[in-house]
């Protein structure tokens, strides 16, 4: 059967098919905004928001905290003031922390470092890395990239590993925790070093170059060091030459950029397996031996120690259950609000005086 072709210049060439879609006949629904249906809406989101706020503050006030400031505390005072000096900064200097726990930390226990003031969250800092590097290709290795600079190459012309101004300001403090018992005695707190990391950092993200059958020092042969830094990157932990290179813990937590200015980062949790930590870290008398080598003057900034205990929450952060205790305020001091309009103008079903 002959059918005439179909003129797509005249005047209803451009209109829509024929669609419950394209003319806009889906069903849809409108809801209808009462005071039967707005009212028990707020009152019950308040009531939500409250049990929520409740619940979180009672659990954060559950774990235990202990924050402590040893930026120019007690004889780290003296390091401070040489780490000051340019001339004196490679000139090694420890000191001493001592303070009292007065309650049991109970269950397991967490070694963090703090910094107050340190900006990782400025956009040229975290920039300035190679992913790739350290992930371990040699090419890379020689050949850094450009986000690097100024921290790509040393004075010499050297490729460093690894490169960037993260890496460069590698926090290098270290910690040894001891206990005074009873008697006075010394005895040292058993921190667990490992598994600090993420496991996708420590096992995908991170890794050394191919070894073959050469030493973790030759496959970084023809790269220097970082230029703040003290050791190579294949020499970061002496005590344990499993722990060196790309996939040195401190160095992949350190790596992971915190979000606000002041933050913690794990060092280490309790090793329970020995008395008399076995429930946690018991009351008393402590101290914190500390290479100091980290200089906080430049940022004007503090160090700190803090240990802490968790909950499935996580630690004591209050943000998220005063938000909520605050919401529930204001929706119920909302709701109240427009039930008063309501009772007041609208109970007989008429409609306000304009």
């Amino acid at each position: 059967m002959f059918r005439p072709e179909t003129n797509n210049t005249g005047p209803h060439s451009r209109r829509p098919d024929n669609s419950a879609f394209k003319q806009q006949r889906l069903p849809a629904w409108s809801p209808m905004l009462t005071p039967h249906t707005v009212l028990p809406f707020f009152y019950c989101t308040a009531a939500i928001c409250l049990v929520l706020g409740v619940g979180l503050w009672l659990t954060v006030k559950s774990t235990q905290e202990l924050k402590l400031d040893y930026t120019t505390d007690g004889t780290c005072n003296l390091c401070f003031i040489k780490r000051q000096n340019a001339s004196e900064a490679a000139v090694k200097c420890s000191c001493t922390m001592v303070f009292t726990i007065d309650k049991l930390f109970k269950g397991d226990v967490f070694f963090y470092y703090g910094l107050r003031n340190f900006h990782q969250n400025l956009r040229r800092y975290m920039d300035s890395r190679d992913d790739t590097q350290m992930v371990g290709r040699p090419k890379q290795l020689k050949n850094p990239s450009q986000y690097c600079k100024p921290f790509r190459k040393d004075p010499k012309g050297i490729p460093i590993a690894p490169c960037g101004a993260v890496a460069n300001s590698l926090f290098n403090d270290s910690f040894r925790f001891y206990y005074h018992g009873l008697r006075g005695q010394r005895t040292p707190v058993p921190l667990l070093r490992r598994g600090i990391a993420w496991y996708t950092d420590k096992n995908v993200k991170f890794r050394n170059p191919p070894l073959g059958n050469s030493t973790l020092a030759l496959a970084f042969n023809g790269t220097a060091k970082p230029l703040y830094w003290q050791r190579p990157v294949y020499e970061l932990n002496m005590n344990n030459p499993n722990d060196n290179g790309f996939i040195n813990e401190d160095f992949i937590v350190w790596m992971r950029e915190a979000a606000f200015p002041n933050f913690k980062k794990l060092y280490g949790f309790l090793n329970r397996g020995t008395a008399p930590f076995t429930k946690g870290l018991p009351a008393g008398k402590y101290s914190v031996d500390i290479d100091y080598n980290f200089p906080p003057q430049h940022f004007k900034g503090k160090k700190l120690v803090v240990l802490t205990t968790l909950s499935w929450f996580g630690g004591q952060n209050h943000f998220l259950p005063v938000l909520y205790l605050v919401t529930s305020c204001l929706l119920l001091a909302l709701a109240v609000v427009l039930t008063v309009v309501w009772w007041k103008f609208g109970r007989n079903g008429k409609n306000l005086k304009e």
